[in-house]
């Protein structure tokens, strides 16, 4: 594991050199919050990191329900009882391996990883614009219906999940990079990932913080580039 810390965030890398996946704790005055749970093994070098801060891990925010996000939730929620969890409202169908659409959603399957056997239930479901700390929800389906942003008010620096990848390429969720290809076959409908980066960039974020790559600093015009890609294969 590799860690990296920007401010308030410190970013827990897993498998760097192969598969990289990340979760994150943001810093609190009193505590921490994990966003998103990585892999079933992760929980011990998460832990041990909070220990090293000196904080307690008092919330856990899932960006969305895919597996390589929510990997060790259920270990956590056993060492950490008093912890409460929270993943937006139509993604908390997604942790009970509910894969069923809406009505009204795009007629298109959900696809990756979808956990079977979570026992976690979340304690709050969250919806556009609730708070956690100096946390802000921001809706940025695409890559699942139900997939959410993290917007740290105090640096406006955001937790994207898989709406953009850095590893393989910047790129926003559904675009194809070779090099790294699981977030893009891995995203549920491409057009709203698009809206979705789109809603992420019109934030100006500080920083850039995803699921599988590095943190990136002043993202702007890396993200211009990866949203005009998106553009032109989506309207291609």
């Amino acid at each position: 594991m590799k860690i990296t810390k920007i401010n308030h965030i410190y970013q827990l890398a897993f498998l760097p050199t192969l598969f990289p996946v990340n979760c994150y704790l943001i810093e609190e005055e009193e505590y921490l919050t994990l966003i998103d749970a990585a892999l079933p093994s992760s929980y011990k070098k998460i832990l041990q990191t909070a220990e090293k801060i000196g904080k307690p891990i008092q919330q856990v925010i899932l960006t969305h329900a895919h597996s390589d996000h929510i990997g060790s939730l259920d270990k956590l929620k056993e060492l950490l009882p008093n912890v409460t969890v929270s993943i937006s409202k139509r993604d908390a169908r997604l942790l009970k391996g509910d894969k069923g659409l809406l009505q009204g959603e795009e007629n298109t399957p959900i696809r990756g990883g979808v956990p079977t056997s979570i026992q976690t239930i979340p304690d709050r479901l969250l919806v556009e614009g609730d708070q956690i700390g100096s946390l802000t929800v921001v809706e940025t389906p695409g890559h699942t219906p139900g997939s959410i942003s993290i917007l740290d008010t105090r640096t406006n620096a955001v937790i994207v999940g898989d709406a953009f990848q850095v590893r393989g390429g910047m790129a926003v969720s559904g675009v194809m990079k070779w090099r790294f290809p699981a977030p893009a076959f891995a995203t549920w409908s491409k057009g709203k990932a698009l809206e979705s980066a789109m809603k992420i960039h019109e934030l100006n974020p500080t920083l850039l913080a995803v699921g599988h790559g590095q943190m990136i600093t002043s993202p702007e015009e890396q993200m211009n580039q990866a949203i005009k890609e998106a553009e032109r294969r989506h309207n291609g």
